[in-house]
């Protein structure tokens, strides 16, 4: 190996000379981004392999310097990956530091690479590729989490539960229904990524600096060769876009949302005042003093996510608002919130479809809790309505009057007897008792969408076909 430069004289020689001497430690602390844009490191490699192909191909440059460039951009991805590979600040960033070892690797030929572009579109192009690939990784995880939801669904299409609004009582739904309206919002979370993936995938490669430049470059080459599907058709907006990381860190931010509502219930339904559910013993942790606890930490560290994923979101709506065209270093600060929104939202999406995979109904107490709160008054006012023809505001008021009596009694709906109903409406029969029992609840809301078994594993198959 050659002996390297030291790297105040690199990064002057990087600049062409122009500034005599380095800057002192507060400017290069402020504005060297090694620190954390060497996770790029991969797809600069890979856009620097591309353009230097690109570069021969249209007899830019020489085969043979192309060559020496592929083969030595592949050692240094060898370095970093093997943990061999000495990051330099003074170099300020992943670009300059791939390029500087290259140029210590195979001498002269490095300098060509960076013939027809600029550290702008080459910035532009690393991180987009690398905000495709969470895409990719956030659509991966979704398709896993819906598994688990719809298997939990599938197994209780026919468990009956409280539904809630306000956390009150409303009307019984089957587990498998709740657990399909969070196949429905992950759903649309990955609609969205895909959604935004397709739409990012555009290069900004051959950009340059803002202008596009005067070589006879081929930028249809270069964005096949990176899986785009075409170059950017601007090279003042190529430079200066970060939608892709906006669009990307606002589907991360509504997929957090639900992730954390989810989570919510599971720390409410664990809880001994309502124990819905059990959660294993992966999941949870105990306290240092009380042995008796089990606690949902997994889960309240989800519901957490949310705010450093949307203070993410927000951060960068806040750097790009006022910018003018085309790069300004003001856009440096957009990586280091994309990666971390996008390193918790991974590990949220993999926690939580671990916790429903494990995750145990308690059935019996899911019905029991069902069958309280008056839940099926509902199903007495639609019966009013349905056998002996009362307005529904009618309908209403007479199950109102009847809640009220069973409240009165200490008693639920179904625990009145027909005298006692037959005193407040006299045509009341005998049959309105086959409307108040849970199971009768759910088994009629046949309704499209509804909460009817029936309903539940038709969704469920739905959803099996849309995946495969």
């Amino acid at each position: 190996m050659t002996d390297r430069p030291d790297s105040t004289d690199a990064a002057n020689s990087m600049w062409g000379g122009r500034f005599a001497a380095g800057p002192d430690a507060i400017m290069e602390a402020i504005n060297a981004s090694i620190g954390f844009d060497r996770r790029l490191y991969a797809q600069d490699i890979a856009g620097s392999r591309a353009h230097a192909a690109m570069l021969a191909a249209q007899g830019i440059i020489s085969d043979n310097d192309a060559g020496a460039i592929r083969e030595g951009l592949l050692t240094v991805l060898s370095e970093i990956e093997g943990g061999d590979f000495p990051f330099k600040t003074a170099l300020e960033d992943i670009h300059m530091n791939v390029e500087a070892r290259l140029k210590e690797i195979i001498g002269e030929p490095a300098g060509r690479l960076h013939t027809g572009r600029s550290r702008n579109d080459q910035v532009a192009t690393d991180f987009r590729l690398w905000v495709r690939d969470q895409c990719d990784a956030a659509i991966s995880g979704l398709r896993a989490l819906i598994g688990s939801a719809m298997g939990q669904a599938e197994a209780g299409a026919d468990w009956v539960m409280p539904g809630f609004t306000h956390l009150q009582t409303a009307q019984p739904v089957t587990w498998g229904h709740h657990m399909m309206a969070y196949v429905e919002m992950f759903g649309r979370d990955l609609s969205r990524f895909q959604d935004a993936r397709a739409r990012m995938n555009e290069s900004p490669l051959g950009a340059a600096a803002l202008a596009g430049t005067g070589y006879p470059i081929d930028r249809h080459a270069t964005a096949q060769a990176l899986g785009f599907d075409r170059p950017m058709a601007n090279s003042l907006d190529a430079v200066s876009d970060r939608d892709f990381a906006l669009e990307f860190l606002s589907a991360a931010s509504i997929c957090a949302v639900h992730l954390s509502r989810l989570a919510e219930e599971l720390v409410i339904w664990s809880s001994a005042q309502f124990r819905f559910v059990s959660m294993s013993d992966k999941w949870s942790t105990g306290s240092s003093i009380m042995p008796q606890k089990r606690n949902p930490d997994a889960a309240e560290l989800i519901r957490a996510k949310i705010g450093r994923i949307l203070g993410a979101n927000v951060a960068l709506f806040t750097v790009m608002k006022g910018l003018p065209l085309a790069y300004s270093k003001d856009m440096q600060e957009d990586k280091e919130q994309v990666f971390d929104a996008a390193d918790h939202l991974m590990l949220a999406l993999a926690a939580m479809s671990g916790m429903l995979s494990d995750l145990t109904a308690n059935t019996a107490n899911l019905e029991a809790a069902a069958a309280t709160g008056f839940s099926t008054a509902t199903d007495l006012a639609d019966w009013l309505v349905r056998e002996l023809g009362l307005p529904f505001r009618d309908a209403h008021h007479v199950t109102g009057s009847l809640v009220a009596m069973a409240e009165g009694k200490g008693i639920d709906l179904p625990d009145l007897t027909l005298a006692d109903m037959q005193s407040v409406h006299g045509d009341i029969t005998q049959d309105v008792f086959g409307v108040l029992g849970v199971h009768n609840s759910v088994a009629s809301r046949q309704s499209y969408g509804g909460t009817a078994p029936d309903q539940v594993r038709a969704q469920i198959a739905r959803w099996k076909e849309k995946l495969a």
